[in-house]
């Protein structure tokens, strides 16, 4: 399987497609890339029986997808904790790293360093880890642009993307924060908020609020 492949199944599992269909606008914005080219990759997954397409829906991975989507996102994960909690790097520098790592990284070696690590749940970013069975606590949460006016709600996770994190470590936008929503803009559709944990107002930019998932 190429490397794209996998990227396109990490980026389905971590926009949800495990319980929900991701269309590929989604997919685009969170990889960066154009629709046409989305579009094109969806179906040779179709073709492959890694995901399920709905037209003007989107996609779902299939029981094939998700199991390789699971062991894909359980290594890379577990090497962003070891990276950022052992080797101290800068959280929007591991993900490159663990990229590199997790293919390189046999079974019996991913299930050491999950026991050394002491069997962590979730990544720095806040993504979950599947165990070494497939186990693993399933989010029901959404993207910060879905949230209404007036909501208030909880950062939960983030997207695993360099620039993103780099920009929230800036705005000081943290995970467990609680946030009001103050309004949509109709045209840019930024998002204002209230960060209530840190008492300060924020303008969430449309292509940000999309990587940033709340409950």
């Amino acid at each position: 399987m190429t490397p794209m492949k996998e990227d396109y199944l990490k980026i389905i599992f971590e926009l949800g497609g495990a319980n929900k269909l991701v269309s590929n606008k989604q997919i685009a914005i969170s990889l960066n890339i154009a629709a046409g080219s989305v579009t094109e990759m969806v179906n040779k997954m179709v073709d492959e029986k890694l995901v399920e397409h709905e037209p003007y829906s989107g996609v779902r991975l299939t029981a094939k997808g998700m199991k390789y989507a699971e062991e894909l996102v359980r290594k890379h994960r577990i090497w962003e904790v070891f990276l950022t909690n052992t080797l101290h790097f800068d959280l929007p520098d591991v993900h490159d790293e663990a990229e590199r790592l997790e293919h390189v990284t046999s079974d019996k070696m991913i299930d050491h360093l999950d026991d050394f690590l002491g069997h962590p749940k979730r990544c720095p970013h806040g993504g979950v880890i599947p165990d070494r069975n497939g186990h693993y606590q399933k989010d029901h949460d959404k993207i910060l642009t879905e949230a209404k006016d007036g909501e208030t709600v909880t950062v939960n996770r983030f997207i695993d993307n360099h620039d993103l994190l780099t920009l929230l470590g800036d705005i000081k936008l943290d995970i467990g924060d609680k946030l009001k929503i103050i309004s949509h803009d109709p045209f840019e559709g930024s998002v204002t908020v209230d960060n209530v944990t840190d008492k300060k107002q924020l303008v969430i930019g449309y292509k940000t609020a999309h990587y940033v998932f709340v409950k």
